[in-house]
């Protein structure tokens, strides 16, 4: 039998809530064939194979409960499936930067402990528990926050999944720090199964490859959870709209001044709730000089949108560290991710990928 994948979670949000009650969802329902993943088996391991051993938050109403009462709480929203009781205990996690300002209220932080203590507390729960794995579902903007994990990873000799849009794996001293302890990286800002990125730079692709020059291009995008309620504080917004941004430029035959080119979340619109309403424009120049323009719409769930790529992305980091892989994972950063360390036209990277789930390659 497969051994379990033991990972420790950070933010029991609205995208752990989804990965998690998705992965009971088909435990539950074994008849159904699992949609919305890329990869059945991997080395072979399932998604049934993960196991959440571990998990930190800062709300009043998350720490301190059993980790599925947690997943459950005010303000998450996705409520899909009952999970089983889990003997995890949420414990807490430092504050730092990551609560903005309009989401404190609903969030309700508890009162902070000198960080060395929690520093500790923390590596001993990581430790007790087995995890070898730490995936972070920070919100955007948690800067100090993001790099306290990744320390904690390196300390605790786990592999870290960064999910969001601060830049560790595509920063070269991370980098370096997780080849110098052999410990995988896998990062930075998790992609959607079919998400407003991933379509944007599939179209961007699509007008380079047919010879239509982009001239300008844009993709609005509006929620109603607490993660786009987060992104109305504009300054937590500037390596999301970095990540997003280059991404798609990646995908260019030249990448567009940064006057032609806006990509990033707009609005908050409550009611939306778990819904993410994308708007995406591209405005180019066929044969001789000739206008054209493509716009689209896109409606996803957005939580659910992103739990088959990080079922992927725990399965990839457990087979580096059954290899005895360190640093960045290129082939999944790539794939997975949409600021990796080397950006990739899609079609490459999962084949990358692929080469190394196979064994073919060493990141």
């Amino acid at each position: 039998m497969t051994k379990k994948i033991k990972v420790a979670v950070v933010g029991i949000g609205n995208c752990f809530a989804g990965l998690i009650q998705g992965i009971e969802y088909y435990k539950q329902h074994p008849e159904r064939e699992i949609t919305g993943i890329m990869h059945n088996k991997m080395s072979n391991y399932s998604i049934y194979n993960i196991e959440f051993v571990a998990a930190f938050d800062i709300s009043k109403k998350k720490v301190g409960q059993t980790l599925e009462r947690a997943v459950y709480a005010e303000p998450n929203l996705v409520k899909w499936t009952k999970l089983p009781k889990s003997e995890v205990i949420v414990k807490p996690a430092p504050i730092l930067d990551g609560v903005g300002l309009y989401v404190k209220d609903l969030i309700q932080p508890v009162n902070s402990r000198p960080i060395e203590q929690l520093r500790e507390e923390i590596l001993k729960e990581i430790s007790n528990s087995g995890a070898k794995i730490i995936l972070s579902y920070l919100p955007v903007g948690s800067q100090k926050a993001t790099e306290f994990w990744a320390e904690i990873a390196l300390e605790s000799g786990c592999a870290l999944i960064n999910c969001i849009p601060v830049f560790i794996a595509s920063n070269l001293e991370w980098r370096k720090k997780f080849k110098e302890k052999n410990l995988p990286l896998i990062g930075d800002d998790i992609k959607g199964q079919v998400g407003a990125t991933i379509v944007h730079r599939t179209l961007a692709k699509l007008f380079t490859d047919r010879g239509v020059e982009v001239e300008s291009t844009y993709q609005l995008n509006v929620g109603g959870n607490t993660d786009f309620m987060n992104m109305l504080e504009r300054s937590r917004l500037e390596s999301k709209e970095i990540s997003k941004t280059n991404s798609v430029q990646s995908q260019l035959k030249q990448p567009l001044p940064k006057g032609q080119i806006h990509i990033g979340p707009s609005d908050y619109v409550e009611f939306l709730q778990n819904t993410k309403l994308a708007f995406i424009r591209l405005n180019g120049k066929q044969w001789g000089d000739r206008s054209m323009n493509l716009e689209i719409r896109l409606e996803v769930d957005d939580k659910s949108n992103s739990g088959g790529i990080v079922v992927d992305a725990i399965r990839a980091a457990q087979i580096a560290l059954d290899r005895k892989i360190g640093g960045a994972l290129n082939s999944a950063s790539a794939y997975l991710m949409k600021s990796p360390p080397i950006q990739m036209r899609d079609e490459d990277a999962k084949d990358a990928l692929n080469d190394f789930i196979e064994g073919k390659r060493n990141d």
